[in-house]
C-alpha cells in the first residue's frame, strides 16, 4: 500500500502508525490494554509534534517538558511514541511487551524505559505527580530565572483519564493546582464514556468540566478527539492562560476496533487478531506485516531529533551567558539538578547535650530542619495542614503560594495523599529535596504513594510525628499501631524511628544522603530523654540501623533487650534494674530494620550474637517483624489491640509498657 505525502494524509498515517503500534505489541503479547492508545492517538501526536519540547537523545535535559501518561495502562501509547521519536527504545522492545526483561513492562516504570518521566498505572498518582512537577518548575523559576534568562521555563502536559478524576488523590492534587495557579499544567483528558465495568453513567455522572471549574482550573472542551486542529489551538489556548488547564476531549475508546470500539472490551485485553485485523482495513492499514512503520510517517516522528537537538543548544547558549553573568546562581543551579549536596553541611548537623527531661523527637526534628535549612536551600517541604504539629516549618522562610513561588514552605492542606504524590513528583522533577509531614497514623492515606516512591527509588522523605500511642488523649483513632508494621513491608523503603534528639539528627542524615529511594522518619510527640553519648555508643551508628547501645553490669550480657523510638528509654531503665539484680545486660538502639538488614552478616552478628538467645524486644506497636530479631527463643513485648484515650504515660501503664514488665518478661527468658 502506498501513501501520499499530503499533510492531512501524512498526519492520519502518523496518528494510525500510533495506534497500530500500540495494538499490535498489545495482541502478540496476549496482555495489555488496547483502548486507550487507539482512542488518543491523536491527542498525543498533536502534542508531540506541535508542542512538546524535549530532546528525545537527551532525555534528562533541565528545561524539557514533562510528558505524564496518567492512565499507565495504556503505556503503550508512550512507548510508541518515544519509539517514533527516537529515543533509545528499539522496535525490539516494542515486540517483547510486558515480558521479562523488557524496557517496556505493562505500566510505565520511572529510570527504566527512556522517556519514562514518571511511575504511573495506579491511577490518580500521576496526575498528581504532574502537579508537584509543575510546582517545582514555578518555584525553581523563582529562585534562578533573572532579566533575559529564562533558564528555567517548561511545561507539564499529561493524558489523564476517567479513572484518573474519580480517585481521590487526583481530586486532592487538582484543588492544590487550582490554588496555586499553576498556568504551566496542561491536562488532556480522555473522555471516553467507559471504564472496565461499562458505561461511565454506572457511577461517574458528576459535571467534571463544573467541577475542574470550581477548583480554579480553565477548562477547555475539543468535541472531537479526532481532530487535530481543535486539538492544537486548545492547547495553544491553555498555554496563554494563567491557571492550570484541563482540556476535556471527546474521544473513542479503541478507536477503529469494529465491534469493540466505545466498549468496555476495549479497555484491558487484546484485541483478538480479526478484530484488530477489521480495525486495520477499516482506517486503510496494511493487515500485515505486524508493527508496520511507513518511512515517511517515521521520518515526520524522527524530526523530533533535530527539533529537540536545536531547542537544547538554544538553551545551552543562553546557559552560558547565564553561567557568566550569574556564576554563582548557575553553580548552585548545576548542584541541584545534579543531585549533588553542598560541601560541608554536615558541618551544620545539631547535637544535643544530654539532657534527662529531654524532648520530643519531633522537636528535634524541626530543628535539624532549621539547622540545615540555609545551607541546603533545595530542602523543602511542608504538611498536611499540621505545620505546628510536625515543626516541618523553615523559620525566616516564605510560604509557597502563586504570589510567593519562591517561598519553601508549602501549604499541602489536609490532603495526605494528595501531599505525598505531589512530593514524589516535586522529587522526580529534580532540584529539590521536597518532605512532607502528617501524623503516623495517616500514612495509611498514602501508602500508595509511598509505595510508588520506593518502586520509583524516589529520594522523598515522609516526616510522621505522634508516631505511637505516647500521643495520649486523642485516642485509638489517631494513635498508631500497625503502622510501623506496614511501612516495614514496603521493598526500598527506609524506616526510622529514632530513640532521641541526637538519633533525629542521624535519622535526617541518612534520609538527605539517601538517594536510591525514599525514606520515612517516625516521630515522638512527648518528649523522650537525650542518652549521654558518654556513657552509649554515638547516635551516629544509626546508619547501621540496629546498634549496641551499652553492655552494662559486671558479667558479660546474659540477655539482650532492644527497642526503636521512646521505647529505648524504658530498655534502659529496665537494663539498670537487671544488672542491679546481677544480669549482664545488652541494650540494642534498633531504628531501622532495613538499615540493619543491609549490613553484612559479620556486623549483624556482632551486635546480635548467634549464642545470645535470651532476647527481649520492645515496642508500642503490634509485635509483627520483630520475631526475626529476637529468634525462636526470645520474647516481644509489644501491643495487640487499639489503644484508647488516656494520658500518655496512663496508656503505657495500663497496656504494660513499663519498665517492671520489662524485667519481669526479661527475667522469664534466662
Amino acid at each position: 500500500m502506498s501513501y501520499t505525502t499530503d499533510v492531512k494524509d501524512l498526519e492520519t498515517t502518523a496518528i494510525n502508525a500510533i495506534r497500530f503500534l500500540s495494538a499490535d505489541a498489545v495482541q502478540q503479547a496476549n496482555s495489555g490494554h488496547p483502548g486507550l492508545p487507539m482512542g488518543t492517538a491523536a491527542l498525543a501526536y498533536t502534542l508531540w509534534t506541535r508542542h512538546l519540547r524535549h530532546n528525545p537523545k537527551h532525555p534528562g535535559w533541565a528545561n524539557r517538558d514533562r510528558f505524564v501518561l496518567s492512565g499507565g495502562h495504556g503505556s503503550m501509547l508512550l512507548y510508541s511514541l518515544l519509539h517514533l521519536t527516537g529515543y533509545d527504545l528499539p522496535l525490539d522492545e516494542l515486540k517483547k511487551f510486558r515480558q521479562w526483561g523488557s524496557l517496556t513492562p505493562g505500566h510505565p516504570e520511572y529510570g527504566l524505559t527512556p522517556g519514562v518521566e514518571t511511575t504511573t498505572g495506579p491511577l490518580g498518582q500521576g496526575f498528581a505527580n504532574g502537579v508537584g512537577m509543575a510546582m517545582a518548575e514555578v518555584h525553581l523559576a523563582a529562585k534562578f530565572n533573572r532579566d533575559r534568562y529564562t533558564i528555567i521555563d517548561h511545561y507539564t502536559y499529561a493524558i489523564v483519564t476517567d479513572g484518573d478524576l474519580m480517585e481521590g488523590v487526583a481530586s486532592e492534587a487538582a484543588s492544590l493546582a487550582g490554588h496555586l495557579r499553576l498556568g504551566k499544567l496542561i491536562y488532556l483528558y480522555d473522555d471516553n464514556h467507559i471504564s472496565i465495568d461499562g458505561s461511565t453513567d454506572l457511577a461517574f455522572t458528576e459535571n467534571r468540566a463544573a467541577r475542574f471549574e470550581a477548583y480554579g482550573w480553565q477548562v477547555l472542551f475539543v468535541a472531537d478527539g479526532n481532530d487535530v486542529e481543535t486539538i492544537d489551538a486548545a492547547i495553544s489556548a491553555a498555554k496563554d492562560d494563567p491557571r492550570p488547564s484541563l482540556i476535556v476531549c471527546r474521544t473513542h475508546i479503541g478507536y477503529g476496533l469494529p465491534t469493540k470500539q466505545d466498549t468496555a472490551a476495549a479497555h484491558g485485553e487484546p484485541p483478538g487478531n480479526d478484530e484488530l485485523n477489521g480495525a486495520k482495513e477499516k482506517l486503510g492499514w496494511p493487515l500485515e506485516p505486524r508493527f508496520y512503520l511507513p518511512g515517511e510517517t517515521v521520518n515526520l516522528f524522527r524530526g523530533a531529533i533535530e527539533r529537540g537537538a536545536q531547542l537544547e543548544e538554544t538553551w545551552s547558549a543562553l546557559w552560558q551567558a547565564y553561567q557568566q553573568d550569574y556564576p554563582d546562581l548557575a553553580a548552585e543551579l548545576d548542584r541541584r539538578l545534579s543531585g549533588q549536596l553542598p560541601p560541608d553541611w554536615r558541618d551544620l548537623l545539631p547535637a544535643f547535650p544530654a539532657d534527662a527531661k529531654g524532648i520530643a523527637t519531633r522537636v528535634a526534628s524541626g530543628k535539624v530542619i532549621n539547622a540545615l535549612a540555609s545551607k541546603i536551600p533545595e530542602l523543602v517541604g511542608g504538611s498536611a495542614d499540621l505545620a505546628p504539629s510536625n515543626k516541618t516549618w523553615i523559620e525566616g522562610e516564605p510560604d509557597f503560594q502563586a504570589d510567593t513561588p519562591a517561598g519553601r514552605n508549602f501549604h499541602f492542606g489536609v490532603r495526605e495523599h494528595g501531599m505525598a504524590a505531589v512530593l514524589n513528583g516535586m522529587a522526580v522533577h529534580g532540584g529539590l529535596i521536597p518532605y512532607g509531614g502528617t501524623f503516623l497514623v495517616f500514612a495509611d492515606y498514602m501508602r500508595p504513594a509511598i509505595r510508588v516512591a520506593a518502586l520509583s527509588h524516589l529520594p522523598t522523605i515522609f516526616v510522621f510525628t505522634h508516631d505511637s500511642i505516647g500521643l495520649g488523649e486523642d485516642g485509638p483513632t489517631h494513635q498508631p499501631i500497625e503502622h510501623l508494621a506496614t511501612l516495614r513491608a514496603i521493598p526500598n523503603l527506609v524506616t526510622l524511628r529514632p530513640a532521641d534528639a541526637n538519633e533525629t539528627t542521624a535519622a535526617w542524615q541518612v534520609a538527605l544522603e539517601r538517594r536510591s529511594g525514599p525514606t520515612a522518619l517516625a516521630l515522638t510527640r512527648q518528649n523522650v530523654p537525650i542518652l549521654d553519648r558518654a556513657v552509649y555508643a554515638s547516635a551516629g551508628n544509626v546508619g547501621k540501623g540496629a546498634y549496641v547501645l551499652a553492655d552494662i553490669g559486671d558479667d558479660e550480657p546474659a540477655l539482650i533487650l532492644m527497642a526503636s523510638g521512646s521505647e529505648v528509654e524504658l530498655i534502659v531503665a529496665a537494663g539498670q534494674q537487671l544488672t542491679a539484680d546481677g544480669i549482664g545486660v545488652r541494650l540494642i538502639s534498633f531504628p531501622s530494620w532495613e538499615l540493619f538488614e543491609a549490613q553484612p552478616k559479620s556486623y549483624q552478628d556482632q551486635v546480635l550474637p548467634p549464642h545470645l538467645t535470651a532476647r527481649l524486644a520492645v515496642e508500642a506497636g503490634i509485635a509483627q517483624g520483630w520475631h526475626r530479631w529476637v529468634g525462636g527463643q526470645g520474647d516481644i513485648l509489644a501491643l495487640n489491640r487499639f489503644g484508647a484515650s488516656a494520658p500518655y504515660k496512663t496508656l503505657y501503664e495500663k497496656l504494660g509498657l513499663t519498665v517492671a514488665n520489662i524485667v519481669q518478661r526479661a527475667k522469664q527468658l534466662l
